[in-house]
C-alpha cells in the first residue's frame, strides 16, 4: 500500500470538515456528544480555519494507494514553555486501520528524534492503546507532561524529550 501525507489547501478545508464529522462520530460515545438538529456534529469553523491561518499549524490530507484515508491536524503547542510542535488530531478511516498507516505516519514525522507534544483524551482508548504501543518504538521514551489545567483530561507527552 502507498500511503502519501500532504499538506491540505484551503480550498480543501470542506473536505477536512466532511471528514472531522466521522473523527467526531468515533468520539461521540466517550465525549458524551449528541448531533445538532441538522444531524450532524457541531465543529468550530473558527478553529479549524486556524490550520490554514496560524504560523506552526496545518491540516493534511493521508491517502493510501491514491484514495483519502483520513487526517492529521499539527498546531503549535499552547502549553508554556513548550515550543513545539503539537500532533493534534489523526483520524483514519475505519477501512484503513490496522494497516500500518498510523503507525508509519508517526514514525516518519516524529522519528528523526525532533520533539512534538502529544495530547489525546484519557478517555479514548483506541488512541490509548495506539501510543502506548507506539511509545515503544520511538527513538526515546516520551516524558509526560503535568498541565495546569487538567481539567480537560487530556494526556500530554513530550516525544523525543532533548537530552541533557
Amino acid at each position: 500500500m502507498h500511503i502519501e501525507l500532504f499538506p491540505a489547501t484551503p480550498d480543501q478545508q470542506s473536505l477536512i470538515r466532511n471528514l472531522y464529522q466521522f473523527y467526531a462520530y468515533d468520539s461521540s460515545d466517550w465525549e458524551g456528544e449528541d448531533v445538532e438538529a441538522d444531524g450532524r456534529f457541531y465543529i468550530n469553523d473558527a478553529h479549524l480555519l486556524r490550520y490554514w491561518q496560524e504560523p506552526g499549524w496545518s491540516a493534511h490530507l493521508i491517502l493510501a494507494d491514491g484514495f483519502i484515508a483520513g487526517f492529521l491536524l499539527i498546531e503549535r503547542s499552547e502549553l508554556p514553555s513548550l515550543d513545539v510542535p503539537e500532533f493534534a488530531d489523526l483520524f483514519l478511516l475505519r477501512r484503513y486501520r490496522r494497516l500500518g498507516i498510523g503507525r508509519a505516519l508517526v514514525l516518519q514525522l516524529m522519528g528523526d528524534g525532533s520533539s512534538w507534544l502529544l495530547r489525546f483524551y484519557r478517555q479514548d482508548e483506541l488512541a490509548n492503546r495506539f501510543w502506548q504501543q507506539l511509545f515503544t518504538e520511538l527513538p526515546r521514551p516520551p516524558l509526560e507532561v503535568s498541565d495546569l489545567d487538567e481539567t480537560d483530561g487530556l494526556l500530554s507527552y513530550l516525544i523525543n524529550p532533548p537530552v541533557h
